[in-house]
C-alpha cells in the first residue's frame, strides 16, 4: 500500500477531540507508525466488508480503531476514529 498524502475529515477530527488524552496520544503514536510503514503487523491493517467495503481499518488498542479510505494517486482519508460502534 503506497500512501503519500494523509488527510483527516472533519469527523475524525471531531472524534479524536472527544477522545481521552491518553487514547489520543495512542492514535498520533498509529498515525506515525502508519506513515512509517502501513504494513506494520501491529496495525492489524484490513479492508473492511460489506456496505464498508472501500473502507479499511487499523487497530489503535485492543477495542480502538482507525477507520479510511483510500483516494486517487496514494491519498489517505481517515474518516472516523473510537470503538466498536465506528462500524455502524
Amino acid at each position: 500500500m503506497v500512501v503519500r498524502t494523509i488527510i483527516y475529515h472533519e469527523s475524525f477530527k471531531k472524534e479524536l477531540r472527544d477522545l481521552p488524552a491518553d487514547i489520543q496520544q495512542r492514535v498520533v503514536k498509529t498515525d506515525r507508525m502508519f506513515r512509517d510503514n502501513p504494513l506494520h503487523p501491529s496495525l492489524r491493517l484490513h479492508q473492511l466488508s460489506g456496505r464498508m467495503k472501500p473502507s479499511w481499518s487499523l487497530s489503535v488498542t485492543l477495542k480502538i480503531r482507525m477507520i479510511f479510505v483510500r483516494l486517487a494517486n496514494g491519498t489517505i482519508m481517515f474518516t472516523s476514529v473510537g470503538n466498536h460502534d465506528i462500524y455502524r
